[in-house]
């Protein structure tokens, strides 16, 4: 990679980098951010440059398409939503409208990156990893907070894809490359949904109860028909280490 390919990724990611500082300033203004919701709003800024800055050197890409830079900005909101839970978690008040709103807008944005990927025949193993990265983060951080409201057991929404990516590294066999299912991609967006409208408080509390307990089975059932699949499939070859960490719902 040339300098000044480096240079150009450099600045998009700044400009990525900046979003996310400007949020977090506007939340600190009008959101009630406090200084806890800083300090991780900054942690995560500094692991997402670090965490895409070798990713991209690893892949070997001169620019980020079009559809990484919608992505990149969907990771800088998710890392608003993230300073305000971990806010909650602090001060036990995590202000709900803001959080709803942001988390809202990055699920919506969710189903912008890959027809723009599509569209602008810029699809590429980078772009579908970083959008599943920041799509895992946004339900693990909202499934954080909304086991704050209902219980401990909501914590396996956002813990259940980890779950599995830990599992390919001890069982080869997990690592091969998954079939697309609508199925699937269809429940892995319920996930959000369902944590957003919890997370926003407006349903009873038995209510919400129920439908987080109905995408979490939903979750269990779609990635059990994963492990099945590929346990009855496991001839075919394996895919290398950093493929395996995709997981079982492809993006792109």
């Amino acid at each position: 990679m040339s300098t000044v390919d480096r240079q150009r990724i450099t600045q998009q990611q700044a400009v990525g980098a900046g979003v996310q500082v400007v949020l977090l300033v506007g939340l600190w203004v009008g959101g009630g951010l406090d200084k806890a919701g800083w300090l991780v709003g900054i942690a995560y800024l500094v692991a997402l440059w670090s965490v895409l800055a070798a990713a991209v050197h690893r892949a070997g890409i001169t620019t980020l398409g079009p559809a990484d830079i919608v992505t990149l900005v969907r990771a800088g909101l998710v890392g608003g939503v993230t300073a305000l839970v971990a806010d909650g978690l602090v001060t036990g008040d995590a202000p709900v409208v803001p959080l709803v709103v942001i988390a809202a807008v990055a699920l919506a944005l969710d189903a912008v990156d890959g027809q723009v990927a599509r569209r602008t025949g810029t699809v590429s193993a980078l772009g579908a990893r970083f959008d599943m990265e920041v799509d895992a983060f946004l339900v693990l951080v909202l499934s954080i907070h909304v086991a704050v409201l209902l219980g401990p057991w909501v914590l396996a929404i956002g813990a259940m894809r980890y779950v599995f990516v830990a599992a390919s590294r001890l069982a080869p066999w997990m690592r091969s490359a998954l079939p697309t299912r609508y199925s699937a991609k269809t429940v892995a967006a319920l996930q959000g949904i369902a944590l957003v409208v919890a997370a926003s408080e407006a349903l009873p509390f038995l209510l919400a109860v129920a439908l987080v307990a109905v995408a979490l089975t939903l979750l269990v059932w779609s990635f059990g028909e994963s492990v099945v699949w590929l346990w009855r499939n496991s001839r075919l070859p394996a895919r290398p280490d950093d493929a395996a960490m995709v997981g079982p719902h492809p993006r792109e």
